[in-house]
């Protein structure tokens, strides 16, 4: 009885699709022709007002700055520094490709986010949310939203660094922060930022370097030429790593350096 029921199910549904088939538009006997391939068309068209032209501009300006997107947030905010750092503390380890370039770099950009908050804040609050409201144009809103990030990038920027480019640039004596444009700040900023990862990059290898020399050492006295020393400390070094809680105190003096 079950299999009589479950073929005259399957025979309906069939019946039914088949009569569907037949209905559809484009398909089965509702038109003779077979159905082309479908084609995208580009084309140029005479604008019906200069509003037109400029909000073509637009599109092509915003699709700009989305495809430097990254570059922005790694060149303009502390994930040069965070990276290269992390980069130096794999390397003094020798632990090779652990931990692996996705996990420093989803890191670098985590602790990115949360360094950068209070300026992502700032922006969301004087810049973003008065131009959603209609309350400010666009040039207001681009000159309010770089403030915050002029802001950050001068706090880490050295003065001799924020010298070099504008003596290269051969501009007058700036009065005032302001009178210094993103062009001359910007790599004055990652010229600092390379500095000091590479500073604390330096301090992160005097101890891996010390227990690298003092294994060495041992292996020579014992006339073990032949055993590489790294297969000996590397163990030791990701011991003391993890006695003195490393992650943390890197992490913390990183974050509380900006």
């Amino acid at each position: 009885m079950n299999r009589e029921v479950a073929a005259h199910k399957l025979k309906l549904l069939l019946v039914l699709t088949i009569f569907v088939f037949i209905l559809l538009p484009g398909t089965g006997l509702a038109q003779s022709q077979q159905p082309g391939i479908p084609r995208v068309v580009f084309g140029i068209d005479k604008a019906s007002s200069p509003d037109d032209v400029v909000t073509t501009l637009q599109i092509v300006f915003l699709l700009t700055i989305l495809t430097l997107a990254p570059s922005i947030i790694m060149m303009m905010t502390s994930f040069t520094r965070l990276i290269i750092v992390f980069h130096f503390l794999r390397q003094s380890l020798a632990t090779q490709t652990v931990p692996s370039n996705q996990i420093l770099v989803g890191l670098a950009l985590f602790i990115t986010f949360f360094v950068m908050r209070p300026v992502i804040d700032e922006i969301n609050d004087s810049a973003l949310q008065p131009y959603l409201r209609q309350e400010i144009s666009q040039d207001e809103l681009l000159n309010r939203a770089v403030k915050p990030l002029r802001m950050f990038m001068f706090k880490q920027t050295r003065e001799k660094d924020l010298q070099l480019f504008v003596d290269m640039q051969k501009l007058d004596a700036p009065k005032t922060p302001d009178d210094i444009p993103l062009t001359t700040l910007i790599p004055a900023f990652i010229i600092s930022e390379l500095k000091t990862a590479f500073q604390i990059g330096f301090l992160l290898y005097l101890p891996m370097l010390l227990i690298d020399l003092v294994v060495g050492s041992i292996l020579l006295s014992m006339g073990m030429m032949m055993l590489p020393p790294i297969m000996i400390s590397m163990p030791f070094k990701i011991l003391l790593f993890v006695l003195v809680d490393g992650w943390y105190l890197i992490v913390e003096s990183l974050v509380r350096g900006f």
